[in-house]
């Protein structure tokens, strides 16, 4: 596992003024990963991707590259680029000078730059663009064109600050499968930073949930979406059902005023959880004693599924998504397998009425 580790972020925290930003960040990160800093504006996602870039220095703690800290290399002498989510091209350079800038630097043969910036052109799909003015391209070429500049120079870590953020959502989505192609076919390690889920949970191998200058968890992005550390972690990565419970033995607990079969162990007898229920796993069902019960507030069709809100008898309202239609006003039950349950230890997260 050592070799395969790039990057080594290891007790890093960052004060800007006195205030604490960044507190006691420890993540590696492997080579050929995709790893997305996932996070609500704030939470520190930004800071710590130019830390790796070499854009600002740590207050404490130490970054390591394949094993050597690289806290005091400049940016420049850093085996890295970044695409920063305004592009930061030169507006007076044409498609070609923009990528070439940094070979021209290193004063490679003008043929061979010519190769290379070819190369990536052809790799975003932008071939036949070299003479275009930068001024006249529409803001996802000028995306692809930033890329292609980061790429040209064969950098063995991309960082890429929410590149996507200007992009309209139809092109978005085809931008987040180009990202990962070329993330692939090029065997370079990306981290990416974004606040938009659905981004992390379509692009990642790894994702890092931030907030208010720490990780709260770290995993696969299965892992992140059906085992949820905590409350924020289960809300910021998709639309959960919360609810406060008793743990009282292994698979099962109690929430709702009923007792459920699930598939968690290892908590004390009546240990106070949460239960994370998703809203695509719940199933709708004719009331009866042994389901929660309630009454159909408001559903709206979504297109591939309905989205439905039930309060039940306590008042709790549950968010269901179903491709099936129900009435509002009409009484249901809530019918949920073990797999369906998931819990979580209580934390600072969590609001308990």
């Amino acid at each position: 596992m050592e070799k395969d580790r790039l990057v080594l972020i290891k007790n890093v925290s960052k004060e800007f003024d006195g205030v604490e930003v960044l507190s006691n960040i420890n993540l590696y990160i492997k080579r050929n990963e995709f790893v997305t800093l996932l996070g609500p504006s704030g939470c520190g996602k930004t800071t710590l991707l130019r830390l790796l870039g070499g854009f600002e220095a740590p207050t404490s703690g130490d970054i390591l590259f394949e094993g050597k800290s690289i806290v005091d290399v400049p940016p420049y002498k850093r085996r890295l680029n970044t695409v920063f989510q305004r592009y930061a091209l030169f507006p007076h350079y044409d498609v070609f000078d923009n990528v070439a800038f940094g070979l021209k630097i290193k004063k490679l043969p003008k043929d061979e730059i010519k190769k290379k910036v070819g190369e990536k052109l052809a790799l975003v799909g932008l071939s036949g663009y070299e003479k275009r003015s930068v001024d006249t391209l529409s803001g996802g070429q000028m995306q692809r064109v930033a890329i292609a500049r980061a790429l040209v120079n064969e950098p063995e870590l991309l960082l890429l600050d929410e590149p996507l953020g200007a992009l309209d959502l139809k092109f978005r989505k085809e931008m987040q499968l180009e990202l990962k192609r070329m993330q692939k076919q090029l065997g370079i390690t990306f981290v990416y930073v974004t606040h938009d889920q659905e981004e992390a949970l379509s692009m990642s191998d790894t994702i890092a949930v931030m907030d208010s200058g720490r990780i709260l968890q770290i995993g696969t992005p299965q892992d992140i979406y059906n085992e949820p550390i905590n409350s924020f972690v289960a809300d910021f990565i998709g639309e959960s059902n919360i609810i406060p419970g008793i743990m009282k033995e292994d698979y099962l607990v109690h929430f709702s005023d009923k007792d459920f079969r699930c598939v968690d162990r290892g908590y004390n007898n009546d240990d106070p959880i949460m239960v994370v229920v998703r809203p695509e796993d719940v199933k709708l069902v004719p009331p009866t004693e042994n389901t929660i019960n309630g009454v159909v507030t408001s559903i709206v069709f979504m297109g591939v599924h309905y989205e439905i809100r039930l309060v039940d008898d306590r008042g709790f309202e549950w968010l269901i998504q179903s491709i099936h239609s129900a009435d509002v006003g009409s009484r249901l039950g809530i019918h949920l397998e073990p797999d369906d349950i998931h819990i979580m230890d209580r934390s600072q997260y969590d609001s308990i009425g």
